[in-house]
């Protein structure tokens, strides 16, 4: 991931009560998949405090922001947007496209919550879709995120952990990162 420009995650919507913990895992899929930050909604407060204390407990870097505009985020960024939808061109016919526009400029990564208005899908270069069938907006990120990276964010390093998992065939092992 390194000598590549950010990739930031935009949740584009959040209905406190129903949609908190998918909110929640977006972020936490951003980062653990490579992603440098993710953006939320204002109204996602229990989504931003959750991400911040699993980057300061198990390392970054990435950033929680917020904003009050989202679709404003989305028309002034600088570089390609990326709108995940079940209705747009299969990921891996357009990953390549994608990977190199990355290779130049910030990517925007963009995953709705409820009905996203058309204007998304006008103001984004490529409305890209993983498998074309509903499921769920964390598994497309997740998806997506692998295909971008080619797999190279399972190896990532974790910098200012406090703590880290050690892999096991069976049963959980959390240490001290020291």
């Amino acid at each position: 991931m390194q000598g590549e420009s950010d990739v930031v995650v935009l949740r584009l919507g959040h209905r406190p009560g129903r949609d908190d913990r998918m909110t929640t895992h977006v972020g936490l899929t951003a980062r653990a998949l490579g992603a440098n930050r993710v953006i939320y909604p204002e109204n996602a407060t229990d989504a931003v405090e959750t991400v911040t204390d699993i980057t300061d407990r198990f390392g970054g870097p990435f950033a929680v922001e917020t904003t009050e505009e989202p679709h404003a985020t989305i028309r002034n960024w600088p570089g390609s947007v990326v709108h995940l939808t079940m209705y747009g061109e299969q990921v891996q016919d357009v990953e390549a496209d994608i990977r190199e526009a990355h290779a130049e400029t910030a990517l925007l990564v963009v995953v709705g919550s409820e009905k996203v208005p058309f204007s998304v899908y006008e103001a984004a270069d490529w409305n890209v879709g993983v498998t074309n069938q509903p499921h769920s907006e964390v598994a497309g990120l997740a998806v997506f995120l692998d295909h971008l990276f080619e797999g190279r964010e399972l190896d990532r390093e974790w910098e200012g952990a406090e703590s880290r998992v050690v892999p096991k065939a069976t049963g959980k092992k959390v240490v001290d990162a020291e």
